[in-house]
């Protein structure tokens, strides 16, 4: 399961570089042709990795009801995030990451509640959830670099 984990790795790496490559106007910028923007989709990967990996095991989450709310799934920007908004998921892509790994070395994951994500494939247990997660990561990162090109 290691490389899970390196994939994870390697994707929060990119997103922490692009954060750190963008002013907050850049992040909060939402491009022609989208309906949401940089930031939102950062959110948007922590959010569904603790809904995906903590929440359906039935353990909780290291964000807040209100953060998973925002940046759920069907969501968009409702307004300009501020500098300590960022600075909390700039923490958060590391601190999800390594807590997630310990947790799931220590055998923490026990149960999971069966899901079937929108392209209708069905999460059965956490290894399918962390695999599914880096897919999700992985293509929000690529909508990402659509949108910094055009910030």
């Amino acid at each position: 399961m290691s490389s899970v984990f390196d994939v994870q790795k390697t994707i929060r790496e990119i997103l922490l570089k692009i954060l750190d490559s963008h002013s907050l106007e850049q992040l909060n910028k939402v491009p022609a042709g989208f309906n949401n923007n940089i930031i939102w989709n950062i959110g948007h990967c922590i959010s569904s990795q603790q809904v995906l990996v903590y929440k359906l095991s039935g353990l909780p989450t290291m964000v807040s009801e209100d953060f998973i709310a925002k940046y759920k799934k069907g969501t968009k920007p409702e307004g300009d995030v501020s500098q300590a908004e960022v600075d909390e998921i700039r923490t958060l892509l590391s601190t999800t990451l390594e807590k997630t790994k310990n947790d799931f070395e220590s055998g923490l994951f026990v149960d999971y509640h069966e899901y079937t994500t929108s392209i209708g494939f069905t999460l059965r247990h956490v290894q399918g959830a962390l695999d599914f997660n880096n897919y999700h990561e992985g293509l929000h990162t690529g909508i990402i670099m659509a949108q910094r090109k055009l910030v």
